[in-house]
């Protein structure tokens, strides 16, 4: 962000400065609407998602690889479309970086790590370390999807599959 300018913003939009200076006051106003917004809606997206799990359903054996597995496709696949953002975000400015990590990425991991512990909670058992295990999950659903991002004959069924059996049977 700090090695470019509004004119060359604007160079690359085909859109004249004074039009970008209508709708931003600056460069990070831009960045923050155009990279931050974006990546923090995805982030409560993902939470949401696993919020809702199976509230109202026994979780069989069956049930839980299927419920787990839909969940990690579903990070997987937005964490994939938000990867360029993210990189901006979180390899960019480190001010931005941390502000972006403090405000959205520890607080989803807080949400998810709840919600994962209800899911847990409402089908009798017990989670000692729901942040651990939000971060766990989250961590391998990046991983999973940076790779799929990268690698063209990627099996994300495969790693999908063994990834969530891998969580339910504990590695």
């Amino acid at each position: 962000m700090s090695g470019t300018t509004m004119k060359v913003i604007a160079q690359y939009g085909q859109i004249s400065p004074a039009m970008i200076y209508e709708l931003f006051e600056n460069k990070e106003q831009l960045f923050f609407e155009a990279v931050v917004e974006p990546l923090r809606d995805a982030v409560e997206d993902l939470v949401s998602a696993a919020e809702v799990v199976d509230r109202d359903q026994a979780l069989t054996p069956e049930r839980r690889l299927s419920t787990l597995s839909g969940l990690f496709r579903q990070l997987v696949s937005t964490l994939e479309e938000v990867i360029p953002l993210l990189g901006l975000v979180l390899f960019g400015d480190p001010r931005v970086a941390g502000r972006f990590y403090w405000e959205n990425f520890v607080v989803a991991m807080d949400r998810l790590g709840q919600a994962w512990k209800a899911v847990e909670e409402r089908q009798g058992r017990a989670l000692n370390s729901p942040d651990i295990t939000a971060k766990a999950v989250m961590g391998t659903a990046l991983m999973l999807a940076l790779e799929h991002y990268y690698t063209e004959d990627f099996d994300l069924r495969r790693a999908v599959s063994s990834a969530s059996r891998g969580f339910l049977n504990g590695f």
